[in-house]
């Protein structure tokens, strides 16, 4: 897709360097963001939002989230949700289509939120970043493991501030969580099991029948970069995570969340094998209900004094499989209830639950004398607040692109490998392909609907 760059930015940089080296002998520093950095703003001053999907599941809260910023712009595919947002900010320029909404406004905006399906996340994060804007996108981040590469690499390239909406990582207990596995509380970790029951647009395994699209809908820029479909309230505006056209069903709604201790404890960053252990529900349109097993290898950690942590595999239930699971070798179900990741040490248990947001050891006689851990994660200021932080010169965010990215590729091996059951598939994440099966690949990188393409980001 073909984006029309500004370099607005640009000049004005050179010409402040310019006259920075005439008056050098009386500056004596110059913070980041007077320099006039991509996507930052003084820390004294407010930024200019633009949210792109301000409806929908999660829309009208991502809003709330920024609206102690200025919200400047406001663009959704619904008219319906538009114009509801719209009396909360009067003043907020309207849009409902993203591409109109960044080339108008690249030159007035800070940032911009995403809260719109999966399948489009990518498509509006790249349009921004290319136009120096900050970018704050849901989670998953992607649909695809490709998509999630070019978010980290197009966030590095141009240098903007980034986060992805798991906002489990600002807690205290992940960082409790993480605190007390480099502690080494329960010695080194070999297994761990993580689980979301439900699920998006169950029981349907077809293309719903065609209903007429609601006048206040443009279902074409909805669809975006897929093939085309009929609308269908079975759809939009919720049930899409479900379908594989769109979403990336509860891996991506809750299994995002609910690693993220794991992902930060252990470092865990590129995997080695994926493998579904279990599928049930397989049909052409929506995700399965399934378990898999990522296999990660050994691999360094500067938070324990070893240095390195041993391979360690996680493994994913969710929709039925969930009722796969069985407590680790010392643990009862009982021991287990309260929590949806459980760490298993060789020298004991810890549990998490809701998005990472609680945390304990287990069986709970094992919290006896307990003694929290000194603090080496430093605490957040709320998860849009780290953001904000950042895109006003501050420190880059806990969850930025170059975290969420990696972390998003090894999580998004599951919405492929149900696809392949009781098959290793060897993965080489440098070169984002699986080694042993070349069917698998065929779903690492979207297909783009003419019109949508996507290329790959360049240094």
């Amino acid at each position: 897709m073909k984006c029309k760059s500004s370099n607005r930015l640009n000049v004005s940089r050179r010409d402040f360097l310019k006259l920075s080296a005439a008056t050098a002998a009386t500056i004596q520093f110059v913070p980041r963001y007077v320099l006039g950095g991509a996507g930052t703003v003084p820390p004294s001053e407010k930024m200019n939002i633009g949210c792109v999907g301000v409806g929908g599941m999660q829309g009208g809260s991502d809003v709330g989230g920024v609206s102690g910023e200025n919200i400047y712009a406001l663009c959704d595919v619904d008219s319906t949700f538009l114009d509801k947002q719209a009396t909360q900010h009067p003043k907020a320029k309207l849009y409902r289509d993203f591409r109109e909404m960044l080339d108008k406004e690249q030159k007035n905006l800070h940032g911009i939120t995403i809260t719109i399906p999966d399948h489009m996340h990518a498509t509006v994060a790249l349009w921004a970043m290319e136009r120096g804007l900050g970018v704050h996108c849901q989670k998953p981040l992607t649909q695809t493991i490709w998509e999630a590469r070019q978010m980290a690499k197009a966030a590095k390239k141009y240098k903007v501030p980034t986060q992805m909406g798991n906002q489990g990582y600002s807690s205290e207990a992940t960082r409790l969580c993480c605190e007390m596995i480099w502690r080494g509380d329960i010695g080194e970790i070999k297994e761990i099991h993580s689980m979301s029951g439900g699920g998006f647009a169950r029981g349907i395994t077809e293309w719903p029948a065609a209903e007429p699209v609601p006048e206040t809908l443009n279902w074409d820029i909805w669809q975006g970069r897929t093939a085309e479909h009929p609308y269908s309230k079975k759809i939009a505006p919720v049930q899409w995570r479900g379908f594989q056209a769109y979403g990336t069903q509860m891996i991506g709604d809750w299994g995002v969340h609910i690693c993220g201790p794991a992902n930060w404890g252990l470092q865990l960053g590129a995997p080695e094998s994926v493998e579904c252990v279990y599928v049930e529900g397989v049909n052409p349109v929506t995700y399965p209900h399934y378990a898999v097993k990522i296999h990660f290898p050994e691999r360094p950690n500067k938070f324990i004094p070893a240095g390195k942590m041993p391979a360690v595999d996680i493994h994913w239930y969710e929709g039925s499989a969930v009722k796969q699971f069985k407590p680790p070798e010392g643990l009862t179900p009982a021991d287990c209830k309260d929590f949806n990741e459980i760490f298993v040490g060789a020298k004991g248990f810890i549990g998490t639950n809701g998005r990472g947001e609680s945390v304990r050891r287990t069986p709970e006689a094992a919290m006896k004398d307990f003694v929290k851990p000194e603090k080496v994660i430093e605490r957040s200021p709320g998860h849009f607040k780290d953001w904000i932080r950042s895109c006003k010169g501050g420190q880059p965010a806990c969850s930025n692109f170059g975290i969420a990215g990696p972390y998003v590729e090894w999580l998004l091996l599951g919405t492929i490998a149900w696809r392949f059951p009781n098959e290793k598939l060897l993965w080489d994440s440098a070169n984002l392909r699986f080694t042993n099966n070349e069917k698998a690949n065929e779903f690492v990188k979207p297909n783009f609907r003419k019109g949508w393409e996507l290329k790959e980001v360049t240094a």
